[in-house]
């Protein structure tokens, strides 16, 4: 089966708060499928129905197969679960943590130790696995967090905002751990509200607001929705900056952006055939360009496009606490 995830017409109410509003989704077998949404906008509490821990007002889901509220104990048993905080004992050392989390499982207490230093040499936390996690940097926190979810070796991981509140080093940690299990045939189901996050991950996003699926597709997909592409040139003289502006101005047809001490100008293109022109404009010109591109437009972009807001602004107090 090459859908391990298939979800349709998820529902789910608190109070009067619509949490899920009919919300369908599939990941593929081995991908990463990343689900970006802000605070309330219902990824945790879909989270909680694919991990059965939540049942749905309305709609069905399967995980690997099963049917997540008639096949319930059959989903637990192909699925890890890192949730937004690192859920481990901190007064245990690592070694500790896994060993008892792989006996709850049902593991003998030989496996259950081979487990844990396998888990731990994976995960680079060998040199720290006798210490007690109390001792540990976020990262490292996070990286046996995510340890403990995969002592099952499961199927299908659900990482449920698992870089909140880690600084850029320990979150780069942690993606390149995630990469690593993808690397070794798992599926993951991401959510988070990084946007550079499910750029850096995500095969596939898919894009909530407000308890519904606004959009999804490719990181490359869900840019092509905003359509120009912004033209970026750095002049290696600064003092010509002016010329560089109108030449810009003149091709593009629009009134660019201008960083005079940096020697940056910018506008907004929709044929990229316009970088070879102007290439050959600012030769003529003998103009020195240090820096010459088209970018995509960011995610940050697209989902204020789509959603008419910015991706940290957050929902209800109600919806944000479920979702």
């Amino acid at each position: 089966m090459d859908e391990v995830i298939r979800a349709e017409g998820l529902r789910k109410r608190f109070g009067e708060t619509r949490a899920l509003d009919g919300v369908g989704i599939t990941a593929r077998r081995g991908t990463v499928l990343g689900v970006l949404g802000p605070n309330g906008a219902g990824k945790t509490t879909a989270v909680r129905v694919l991990a059965t821990l939540l049942k749905p007002d309305a709609g069905r889901a399967e995980v690997c197969g099963y049917d997540v509220v008639e096949d319930a104990a059959r989903v637990r048993a192909k699925i890890g679960l890192t949730g937004q905080y690192a859920s481990v004992d901190e007064e245990l050392t690592g070694t500790e943590n896994l060993v008892m989390i792989a006996r709850l499982l049902d593991f003998g207490r030989r496996e259950a130790k081979a487990r844990a230093q396998q888990l731990l040499d994976q995960f680079r936390l060998t040199d720290a696995a006798a210490r007690a996690v109390k001792t540990y940097s976020g990262g490292m926190r996070r990286r046996l967090d995510l340890a403990a979810s995969l002592i099952n070796h499961p199927e299908v991981i659900y990482l449920d905002e698992p870089t909140t509140g880690l600084d850029p080093r320990a979150r780069n940690e942690v993606w390149d751990t995630v990469r690593d299990v993808v690397a070794d045939g798992a599926t993951v189901l991401l959510t988070t509200q990084y946007l550079e996050e499910a750029d850096a991950l995500a095969d596939r996003i898919v894009v909530f607001d407000h308890g519904r699926v606004i959009a999804e597709g490719t990181s490359d997909d869900l840019k092509g929705r905003v359509g120009r592409q912004t033209l970026v040139v750095r002049t290696a003289e600064p003092y010509r900056i002016s010329q560089l502006t109108a030449i810009v101005a003149e091709l593009t047809g629009e009134q660019p952006e201008v960083q005079e001490a940096a020697g940056l100008v910018t506008a907004p293109v929709d044929d990229r055939r316009l970088l070879s022109v102007l290439v050959r404009r600012l030769d003529e010109a003998s103009i020195v360009a240090a820096e010459l591109a088209l970018r995509m437009p960011s995610l940050d972009e697209v989902f204020l496009t789509l959603t008419g807001h910015l991706a940290e602004e957050t929902g209800s107090e109600l919806e944000g606490s479920l979702a």
